[in-house]
Order: C-alpha cells, then sequence, then structure tokens
C-alpha cells in the first residue's frame, strides 16, 4: 500500500502562518505587563497587526520587514514588551528571498530605535525599559532566524541547480536519440531511395533516348523518388542540428506548385487577404495539406488543372485546393494498406492544431480540400 503524500499550498501555510503569530503576540502581550485605556487598544492592533501583515511575506518581504519593524516599535511605545515574533518570521522570510542586506541594515535600524524608544517615552525608568526593549528582540534571536533563511535559500539554489542539471541531461539524452535517429535513417533509407530514384531515372532517359512515349506511372515514380530524397534530406538535417533551415512553410508553396507544374498538372497560386507571420506549426500544416493535396491529384483524380487559395484572415488561414479531375482520392482498404492515408494524414495534422479539415467531391465536378487552420490571433 503506498504512502499518500498531502501537498499543503503555499497560501494555506502563509495564512496559517499570520493568523498563529497574530494569535501568539496578542495573547502574550495581554497575559504579560500592559497598559490600559487607549495604550491598550494601539497596542493589541499594532500586535495583531504585525503577524496578520505576514500573510504577503513571499509576494512583498521586504515591506512585510518594514511593516513588521515598526509594529514592534509601536507595541514598545505602547507599553507592551513582547518579543516581536512576526519581525522574526519577516527576517527569515526576507533572508530566504535573498535580501540579505536589506535584512541587516533593517535589523540594526531596529535594535537601534527599540532602544531610543524605550529613552524617549518611557523617560525616568529607562534601565528597565531598556532591559525589555533588548528581551524583545534578543541579537541570538535575529541570528537564529537570519541562520534559518540563509540555510533555506540555500537549499532551494541547490534544488533549482539540481533540476537544471535534469533538463540538461534530458536534453542531452534527446539530442543523443535524434542523433541515433538520424543515422538510422540515412542508413536504411537514404541508400534505397537512391536506388529507386536512380533507376526511375535512367529508365525515363533509356525511354527517351529511343523515341518512346514515358509512362506516366513511371514520371510519377521519378517524381516520388525526387521528392522523397528532398524531404528525407530535410528531415536527417532537421535532426541533425535543430538551428538549420527549418520545415517548409507557406513560403515554399510556390516551389512546391512549380514542382506539380513540372509533371503536366497546371497549377495557380491565389492569396486573399492581407498575408501576415503565421506560427511556424501553422505554416507546416498549410504546407503538408497543400502538399498531399497535389499528390492526390496527380495520383488519383486525372486531373489536368488544379488551383490553390490561401485565405488570410484575422483569426485563421483558410488553404482550399480545387482540382477537375474525375476520381476521388479513394478509401483505405485491406488490399493497398497505403490508400487514403493521405487525407487521414492531412485530417490528423489539421486537427490536431484545432482546426478544420474538409475533402469532398465538389458538385459540378473534381475535388475539393479545405483546411481552416486557427493562427491564435498571430497578427
Amino acid at each position: 500500500m503506498s504512502e499518500r503524500r498531502w501537498a499543503v499550498p503555499a497560501g494555506a501555510l502563509d495564512a496559517a502562518t499570520a493568523v498563529g503569530v497574530a494569535v501568539l503576540l496578542v495573547v502574550t502581550g495581554l497575559t504579560g505587563p500592559h497598559p490600559g485605556g487607549g495604550g491598550e487598544l494601539l497596542g493589541v492592533a499594532l500586535l495583531a497587526a504585525g503577524g496578520l501583515v505576514l500573510l504577503v511575506r513571499r509576494r512583498a518581504p521586504r515591506a512585510v520587514l518594514a511593516v513588521t519593524a515598526l509594529c514592534a516599535v509601536g507595541h514598545l511605545a505602547a507599553g507592551f514588551a513582547v518579543l516581536a515574533v512576526s519581525y522574526l518570521v519577516a527576517v527569515y522570510g526576507a533572508v530566504r528571498a535573498g535580501h540579505r542586506r536589506t535584512t541587516v541594515v533593517a535589523s540594526v535600524g531596529l535594535l537601534a530605535a527599540l532602544h531610543l524608544t524605550g529613552l524617549i517615552v518611557h523617560g525616568g525608568p529607562a534601565r528597565e525599559i531598556v532591559s525589555q526593549a533588548r528581551s524583545t528582540l534578543e541579537i541570538a534571536w535575529l541570528i537564529a532566524a537570519f541562520a534559518a533563511g540563509e540555510a533555506v535559500r540555500q537549499a532551494d539554489r541547490r534544488a533549482d541547480e539540481a533540476e537544471r542539471t535534469r533538463e540538461e541531461t534530458a536534453r542531452r539524452r534527446a539530442d543523443e536519440e535524434r542523433l541515433r535517429i538520424a543515422r538510422e535513417l540515412h542508413d536504411s533509407l537514404t541508400h534505397q531511395i537512391s536506388v529507386i530514384k536512380l533507376q526511375s531515372d535512367v529508365a525515363v532517359h533509356v525511354a527517351l533516348r529511343r523515341g518512346r512515349q514515358v509512362p506516366e506511372a513511371l514520371l510519377a515514380i521519378q517524381e516520388a523518388g525526387r521528392e522523397a530524397s528532398r524531404e528525407l534530406r530535410a528531415t536527417l538535417e532537421a535532426l541533425r542540428d535543430d538551428d538549420t533551415t527549418p520545415p517548409p512553410g507557406l513560403d515554399a508553396v510556390p516551389d512546391l506548385l512549380e514542382r506539380f507544374r513540372a509533371t503536366g498538372l497546371e497549377t495557380d497560386l491565389t492569396t486573399e487577404g492581407e498575408p501576415y507571420t503565421v506560427p511556424a506549426a501553422v505554416g507546416r500544416t498549410a504546407y503538408r495539406v497543400v502538399q498531399e493535396a497535389l499528390t492526390n491529384v496527380v495520383r488519383h483524380a486525372s486531373a489536368a488543372r488544379a488551383s490553390v487559395r490561401i485565405d488570410y484572415r484575422p483569426d485563421a488561414l483558410t488553404v482550399r485546393v480545387d482540382d477537375d479531375g474525375e476520381a476521388a482520392p479513394p478509401e483505405p482498404s485491406h488490399s493497398d494498406p497505403t490508400s487514403g492515408l493521405g487525407l487521414l494524414g492531412m485530417r490528423e495534422r489539421v486537427t490536431a492544431l484545432g482546426g478544420l479539415l474538409h475533402a469532398a467531391p465538389r458538385s459540378h465536378g473534381g475535388f475539393t480540400v479545405r483546411a481552416e487552420l486557427p493562427t491564435n490571433g498571430a497578427p
């Protein structure tokens, strides 16, 4: 049976500390020697205020240090010779927050103020009042509070350094794994893709040299080999170095259309709205949607023309690809595990960004792919 650990919120701990110190000071002040009348009310109020202000000691440690010091001087002047526990807690919090020099200066000033208050306010019996003031804030208690705050601060610093070390170790391991994957991809895929590309280039060259018509399937294999080679090279560069050229985005769409024009597909690009810089993930997804949609057009639609429209809206980027073909992308089947997976991949990419994908035949012929990608207020 595992042990259950209960974490106390910092706010609840600060509230409990503030209330506890306030109650302790008030009870101690009222049970010991204290004045009557208006002085008593003022002293009790200062005792309670000195404790309750500790509620914000994490957010404003130096301000709390100053307020508790003033309350200590105030309740001494009112006739309450009570140990300033609230100031000791404030010293601990200020030192833990790194304000050591401020704490030392404030503590020295407080000691002087307490002695001066005892001499001025209480007049004759100065020796007794000074003794009470010294017992209110003994140097030993100050040193203990200071040392406790410094010890916890050093512990926090070491914990932060350990966390940074763990993050650096995890980042280094991730880099090593990334390089290992790059080596595996290079060793296993680069050679095979190069062979496919080389064989298709040779086959096309031989066919052209003999004056024969090059089959469309062979041209598709040739173009797919080139595209796979480019994609693999870009992937390997990204895996080997995070600072290399990022994956293609919207600015690479014109070049993408130019490559498809080389295959015989007539394409055009239309941009609507005022262009602006979209998030990198949105740009990459838009590029992949256009790429996959045009690939489906070449493979399945028997189309002669395709149009790409990119619409920059205030809160979204819309990408639309229309063609004049006759066939729609096929649904996935068990006989051909790769059929239809391009459309499924597009949908997964778009929905991962919180967008919407519409892919369906057009009423007057052809097929439409439309992706709407939220830009999260990128403009």
